[in-house]
C-alpha cells in the first residue's frame, strides 16, 4: 500500500490546540511527539483515496505539552494538544507555508476576540461554580422549594385536565356546561398559587421573565375571578371547559419539565412537548379567554356590576364592560409578547442542544 496524507482541519483555543484527521474505521493508530515539538501521526484507514496507510508531520509554532488526547470513532480521529504557554498563535506550524492537507476547522473555528470571550466566560463559570458551592444549602432549599411548587401545580392541573377528559368521554357535550362547578376548586387553588410565578423571579429565585409571568398569571385571573367567579350566568356556559381544558392542556407539559429540572433530569419527548405544544395551544388558550370576556360584556351592562358611578350625572355609571373592551386589546397585545418570549425560549433551548450534540 502506498502512504498517503489525510485531509486535517485545525483550530485553536488560548490554551489549546484541536486536530480533525479525515480518516474512517481508524486502525493502528501511532500519534507521538518528539522533542522537537513535532506530532507524527500514522495510521491504517479509510480516506480521501480510499483503504491505505495514512500519516503526516506537523512541527507547532511554539512549545506544546505531551500529553496527548484522542479519539478515534467511523468518521474522523480527533486530536486535543495542550499549549505549554496559554496565548494566541498567528498559525499553527512553525514553517510560515501552510501544508497542502492542513485547513481550518470552520466547524470550531473562532477568531482571537471571541475566543478571550468564550475564555472569559469559562472563568465565570469557575468562579460561579465556587460560589455555588459555598452556597450549597441554600441552593438545596430553593430547588427543594420550586421542585415542590411545580409539583403541586402539575398534581392540580393533571386532576383538573383527567377529570375534564373522563367527563368528557362519559356525558359528551353535557359535560361542557358543569365544567365551572366540578372544576373550580382546584382551579382557583392552582391560579391563586400561581401568583408565587410572579413572587419568584422578584425575590431572584428564577431566571424567568417578570413581564411575561405578570401577564399570563394576571389575564387568567381576570378570566376566573372577575368573568366566571362573578357571573353566575358565565358558569354554565361552554366556553369555561374550553378556556380550562386549554390552561390544564399547556400546564401539565410545562410544570413537570421545570420539576425534573431541578433535580437535573431531562426527558426529551417533555422538552420536545414543552417548547412546541405551546404553539398551538397558547393562541388557542388567549382565543378561548376572549370569548368569555365578550360574552360577559352584556351581562355587565345588564346588571351594572362593578359599574362606576359618573359624579353630576344622577343614575348614571360608566358599565365595567367599557372597562373589558379595553382589556381585550391588551390581552392580544399580552399575546404578542409571551409568543415572542416563548419563541426566545425555544429558540434558545434549541441552539444550547444543538451546541452540545457538537
Amino acid at each position: 500500500m502506498q502512504i498517503l496524507t489525510p485531509h486535517v482541519y485545525w483550530a485553536q483555543r488560548h490554551g489549546e490546540i484541536f486536530l480533525r484527521v479525515e480518516l474512517s474505521d481508524a486502525k493502528n493508530l501511532d500519534i507521538s511527539l518528539n522533542q522537537n515539538n513535532t506530532l507524527h501521526f500514522r495510521a491504517l484507514g479509510h480516506g480521501a483515496k480510499g483503504d491505505n496507510e495514512y500519516k503526516f508531520s506537523l512541527e507547532f509554532l511554539e512549545p506544546v505539552r505531551p500529553e496527548i488526547d484522542h479519539k478515534s470513532t467511523q468518521r474522523q480521529v480527533d486530536i486535543k494538544i495542550r499549549k505549554q504557554r496559554v496565548r494566541w498563535w498567528d498559525r499553527l506550524t512553525l514553517q510560515e507555508k501552510k501544508p497542502l492537507f492542513l485547513a481550518p476547522d470552520f466547524d470550531r473555528w473562532l477568531d482571537e476576540s471571541d475566543a478571550e470571550t468564550e475564555l472569559q466566560a469559562q472563568e465565570e463559570q469557575k468562579i460561579s461554580k465556587i460560589n455555588v458551592e459555598s452556597r450549597v444549602p441554600y441552593l438545596g432549599l430553593k430547588k427543594g422549594y420550586l421542585f415542590m411548587y411545580n409539583l403541586v401545580q402539575f398534581l392540580g392541573f393533571s386532576w383538573i385536565f383527567v377529570n375534564m377528559t373522563v367527563r368528557l368521554f362519559i356525558l359528551g357535550q353535557d359535560s361542557f356546561y358543569d365544567t365551572f362547578h366540578t372544576t373550580a376548586d382546584m382551579m382557583y387553588f392552582c391560579q391563586i398559587l400561581a401568583v408565587f410565578e410572579v413572587v419568584n423571579p422578584l425575590l431572584g429565585l428564577v431566571k424567568t421573565g417578570l413581564y411575561p409571568a405578570m401577564i399570563q398569571v394576571a389575564g387568567r385571573n381576570v378570566v376566573l375571578f372577575v368573568i366566571f367567579g362573578c357571573l353566575e350566568e358565565m358558569q354554565s356556559r361552554s366556553i369555561v371547559f374550553f378556556v380550562f381544558y386549554a390552561w390544564s392542556s399547556i400546564e401539565i407539559f410545562r410544570y413537570p419539565f421545570y420539576m425534573l429540572a431541578y433535580i437535573d433530569t431531562e426527558w426529551q419527548l417533555l422538552t420536545w412537548l414543552r417548547y412546541n405544544l405551546w404553539i398551538p395551544l397558547y393562541p388557542l388558550a388567549v382565543l378561548a379567554e376572549a370569548v368569555a370576556v365578550i360574552q360577559s360584556l352584556p351581562i355587565f351592562d345588564d346588571t351594572r356590576l362593578f359599574s362606576l358611578p359618573l359624579p353630576g350625572f344622577r343614575g348614571r355609571s360608566l358599565s365595567f364592560s367599557y372597562t373589558l373592551q379595553i382589556y381585550l386589546v391588551l390581552m392580544f397585545l399580552g399575546l404578542f409578547i409571551n409568543l415572542r418570549h416563548l419563541y426566545k425560549q425555544r429558540q434558545r433551548r434549541f441552539r444550547s442542544r444543538k451546541r452540545k450534540t457538537h
